[in-house]
């Protein structure tokens, strides 16, 4: 009777290699993002990378040069999220800009706080913190326990309901 062979592990052959492979990948990655922070991270994500990898069937041998390779598979990766963060923050930007109302230099302090008091409690918490507070949109969405979208969103239906009943209540005033 023979004894059943154990196949060892082929993330071990990163342990031998990983004292030589490491400022290798370090430096390829600090040389190309300028960032010692974002480097050691990305240097970090390339080796856990690799030992998922070098696991699968059929996966080429562990070198420097394949890791290399999962580096730059890393850092490209890192430069498309930052590139999605970035656009996301472009087009918040981009809509606040859009979003300048030289209306809301016209109010009235007392006919604002009488419309603010008549609007519903979500509407009011919301332009209240916004507003009144002055807290950027993501910490009125965490006070509020909402997302930053649906945050957003509510306080589009926010100022459009108080807009339309100051209006409402100038009319009636005069």
């Amino acid at each position: 009777m023979s004894e059943p062979r154990v196949r060892p592990d082929p993330a071990f052959a990163l342990l031998d290699l990983y004292e030589t492979a490491l400022p290798e990948v370090y430096g390829y990655l600090l040389a190309r993002c300028g960032d010692r922070g974002v480097a050691e991270e990305l240097t970090s994500e390339t080796f856990l990378g690799a030992v998922s990898a070098c696991r699968n069937p059929g996966a080429p041998p562990v070198s420097t040069p394949w890791l290399i390779g999962v580096a730059r598979h890393k850092l490209v990766d890192h430069w498309r999220r930052r590139e999605r963060e970035e656009r996301g923050l472009r087009v918040v930007h981009e809509a606040e800009a859009d979003s300048v109302d030289p209306w809301d230099a016209e109010l009235d302090a007392l006919l604002a706080r009488e419309v603010l008091e008549s609007l519903g409690a979500h509407h009011r918490a919301a332009l209240t913190l916004r507003y009144l507070d002055g807290l950027p949109v993501p910490e009125v969405a965490r006070l509020l326990g909402r997302t930053v979208h649906a945050t957003e969103a509510l306080l589009v239906r926010a100022r459009s309901a108080f807009r339309a009943a100051y209006r409402e209540k100038e009319v009636r005033d005069d």
